[in-house]
């Protein structure tokens, strides 16, 4: 196994191993949120039975205060009533009539003709006296309670103003200070859950509990809001008697809401450390390959410069001996075969020289090395579409080293035997070289992997060729080398594109 296979390996390991992570991160949060949902349901719910609870002694004690409020007018038509027959009632009734006007001792009562005051009772003793006070009195009577007409002789009549007594005015205040003490217990809930109290409308908010100002003070939100409470959760119906009706409206409170959302949050804010540290590795990794790169590359050229002057020296010496002319060509031809390939490694790591090249005049020329060197049952063809040359700027050592690689793998994918095509197309801003061979053809999959370091399909080799193709291409030339198409058994086409 190469070692790019292993790392496939371990790369769908791992991610097998965090999608297993993320689903039992998530099935576990999911059941606490669940938990705790119910949890926090049961809590609204007896929340919501306590309110009921107090909402009907509110309606208790509002049926009471209407009663003793009816009571009490009662008590002044009765006094009004006593009144009347004071002033034509016989001696025998006038003990009973009197015991009845004297049985008022809780409500205040005014009597006047329309225009003086006849009377009063149950007023404060100590300004009953006091004229001042008791007008101020008469006016307060007539603001509450329309008066009881009292006709005592032939249209002539007078009236019975009256106002709730202290008790029943202590009473209402105890009422009032039940009805805030309710609604504020709406507002500032056990549950911790956001409320809203409205009237019989439900458009009126009352009060309102865990919601934030600003939607409070835009209607607009607020109804909306209202609405999506209404939506999640029945809304709780509190009668307060007489047919008034108020709703509270709630939902789940902010705190499992977020707890909700928390892990999606926590796996992408984790997702994006990931990404960024995989870059950080990656850019790490690629500058520690591109210095092993460098360092192999100048190593390999100091290597060859030794033996190089030597066969030099070698070289001359057998022309001093007089041998054949046709040898020492042969072996000057190698030796700027040499020369050309040290000249590729000693570039590598540093800023080649680039200059602007007719592409198909540098293609034929690498091509004629490489067919010189191959089998005859390889066919090589040169295609341009343009007459005119075609030229971009390359450093033709490094680009030829990308030529000599393609074309000896396409021979190696066809053993031997085939045809490879290069096609030199002419764009407005691009140059396109494709590469077609005959020979077995990549698998779809892998159409990305063979430039991978260390990816081979062959027994003997490095897997280096194409990926050393790609770092001149895209490095150096500031291209792009890719496969544009490749089927099994018919054959493969590499794309180079150059800028012009």
């Amino acid at each position: 196994m190469n070692t790019y296979s292993q790392k496939q390996r371990w790369k769908i390991v791992l991610i097998l191993a965090a999608l297993l992570i993320v689903i039992v991160s998530l099935w576990y949060t999911n059941r606490l949120v669940k938990k705790i949902a119910d949890e926090e349901r049961a809590k609204v719910e007896l929340w919501a039975k306590a309110v009921q609870k107090k909402a009907n002694l509110v309606k208790f004690t509002s049926e009471l205060f209407e009663k003793i409020k009816l009571e009490e007018r009662k008590k002044a038509e009765l006094y009004a009533e006593a009144t009347k027959r004071l002033a034509t009632a016989d001696m025998s009734d006038l003990t009973f009539i009197l015991n009845v006007i004297q049985s008022n001792t809780t409500v205040p009562v005014i009597l006047t003709n329309g225009k003086e005051i006849s009377g009063s009772r149950n007023l404060d003793t100590l300004f009953e006296k006091d004229t001042s006070y008791v007008r101020k009195q008469l006016d307060v009577m007539k603001k509450n309670y329309e008066p009881i007409e009292i006709e005592y002789y032939k249209g002539k009549k007078n009236y019975l103003y009256y106002n709730d007594s202290k008790v029943f005015s202590d009473i209402k205040l105890v009422f009032d200070s039940l009805t805030k003490s309710f609604i504020s217990e709406v507002a500032v809930n056990t549950a911790s859950v956001p409320v809203i109290y409205t009237d019989s409308t439900k458009q009126n908010v009352i009060a309102a509990g865990k919601i934030d100002s600003a939607t409070l003070a835009n209607n607009t939100a607020l109804q909306l809001r209202i609405q999506s409470m209404a939506s999640q959760n029945t809304p709780i119906e509190i009668d307060l008697g007489e047919g008034t009706k108020h709703y509270i409206f709630y939902e789940e409170s902010t705190l499992l809401t977020q707890l909700k959302y928390y892990p999606y949050v926590q796996f992408g804010v984790i997702g994006v450390f990931l990404i960024i540290a995989y870059s950080l590795f990656s850019t790490a990794r690629k500058s520690e390959q591109n210095q092993v790169w460098v360092g192999m590359s100048k190593e390999t050229a100091h290597q060859l410069g030794t033996p190089l002057s030597s066969l030099m020296a070698w070289v001359e010496l057998l022309k001093a001996q007089g041998v054949e002319d046709s040898i020492i060509v042969e072996l000057n031809r190698d030796l700027d075969r040499l020369n050309t390939i040290t000249e590729r490694f000693s570039k590598i790591g540093s800023t080649p020289n680039m200059q602007g090249e007719d592409i198909k005049q540098v293609l034929e020329h690498a091509v004629d090395y490489i067919k010189l060197r191959t089998s005859k049952n390889v066919n090589f063809t040169v295609n341009c579409t343009e007459k005119m040359p075609i030229t971009a700027k390359i450093s033709i050592p490094l680009f030829e080293w990308v030529v000599e690689n393609l074309c000896k793998n396409a021979v190696d994918a066809m053993d031997g035997k085939g045809s490879i095509n290069v096609e030199v197309t002419d764009a407005t801003q691009f140059v396109y070289i494709d590469f077609t061979d005959t020979g077995k053809g990549i698998a779809k999959g892998k159409t990305k992997a063979v430039f991978e370091p260390g990816f081979t399909t062959k027994k003997r080799g490095w897997g280096l060729g194409l990926s050393l193709c790609k770092r001149i291409i895209e490095n150096y030339h500031n291209g792009k080398i890719f496969v544009k198409r490749s089927e099994p058994g018919v054959g493969t086409t590499f794309r180079i594109v150059l800028n012009k």
